[in-house]
């Protein structure tokens, strides 16, 4: 007699992981797909100048805030986030908020089907796999919600492969200067690898932010009960969900999301090590350097996460079930 056949609770659960990463992929791949690049364009059109502003100030190597001056803390702020239209009329402020828009475009939506869509294949082949391992020894919530965090994790650090897009819009964006007279081809030919410059320390804060954003969701989720039964979310549901997750991503991977931004500002011909980045932050920054620029991430960054996360659960969900049914 075989261990399943003693055990038919565990036979079920196998039997029902393994049909979970089968049956109707097609339908199911093609709205993840289609879901995660609506959430994409959605995204980009309503918050890049927010990803700007955020990315501006975390270039910013300087101390902004000065305690006993506000004058001096608004002038500063001032010239960090609009650069060198910081005396120009409030159009043109708005509009120097724009660049890299192209860089971000391609990016983006490259970004968003990568990671929205491709977390839940990856955890779908890790359930059949390793579902029940993980809920034997962690219990089926908790179980569930570690499969979602490990998958996230994973495919953060896959994420590295779409550096040079990300360093080429953060440079649009912190040190246009750069890229001015330079076509893309031509920055890819001459800059080659380079373009992959702080890839280690990318995927050092993707594994955590992306194990936290996926997890914390899981876990909203597993606390309101969706996904027992077959129940599916709810518009409200999926955004209290991906708001937990959003929250405990941008904290855990801002330290490092510092790191990263600066060396992507860098120069293309004077490179700085993390380690030099590092140093010199807690030296010229203390300690409070590593969360410059967290404030304004979660009010402003953090609802774009809260969005974008939120609007490919829900298309995917529903885009599922539309080509699942035809």
């Amino acid at each position: 007699m075989t261990a399943s056949t003693c055990n038919p609770n565990s036979q079920k659960k196998q039997d029902a992981m393994a049909t979970s990463g089968t049956g109707m992929m097609s339908g199911t791949s093609n709205a993840r797909i289609l879901g995660s690049a609506i959430a994409g364009v959605s995204e980009l059109m309503l918050f890049h100048p927010v990803d700007t502003i955020a990315k501006r100030l975390m270039s910013t190597e300087s101390r902004l805030i000065v305690v006993n001056s506000a004058s001096t803390t608004a002038l500063n702020l001032n010239h960090a986030i609009f650069k060198e239209s910081f005396d120009k009329k409030p159009l043109t402020k708005v509009g120097s908020l724009f660049p890299g828009i192209g860089f971000g475009a391609v990016y983006k939506i490259l970004q968003r089907v990568y990671k929205f869509g491709g977390q839940p294949l990856l955890k779908d082949k890790m359930t059949v796999l390793y579902g029940v391992e993980f809920e034997d020894r962690f219990g089926h919530k908790n179980g569930r919600t570690l499969l979602a965090a490990t998958s996230g994790s994973l495919i953060g650090i896959g994420e590295v492969f779409l550096l040079p897009l990300d360093a080429l819009k953060v440079k649009a964006q912190t040190a246009p200067e750069q890229l001015k007279g330079r076509g893309v081809l031509d920055i890819f030919r001459k800059e080659g690898f380079g373009l992959y410059r702080g890839a280690g320390w990318t995927a050092a804060r993707n594994a955590p932010g992306s194990f936290a954003l996926f997890g914390g969701n899981a876990a909203a989720k597993a606390r309101m009960g969706v996904g027992e039964d077959g129940q599916q979310a709810t518009w409200a549901q999926d955004a209290m969900a991906s708001s937990a997750g959003a929250i405990a991503s941008i904290t855990v991977a801002q330290p490092l999301d510092v790191v990263k931004t600066r060396i992507q500002n860098r120069p293309f011909n004077s490179p700085e090590s993390g380690v030099s980045i590092i140093t010199n932050l807690v030296k010229n920054e203390g300690i409070g350097g590593f969360f410059k620029g967290l404030t304004p991430k979660l009010m402003v960054v953090g609802p774009k996460l809260v969005f974008s996360f939120t609007i490919a659960q829900h298309t995917i969900a529903y885009f599922t079930k539309r080509f699942n049914h035809y």
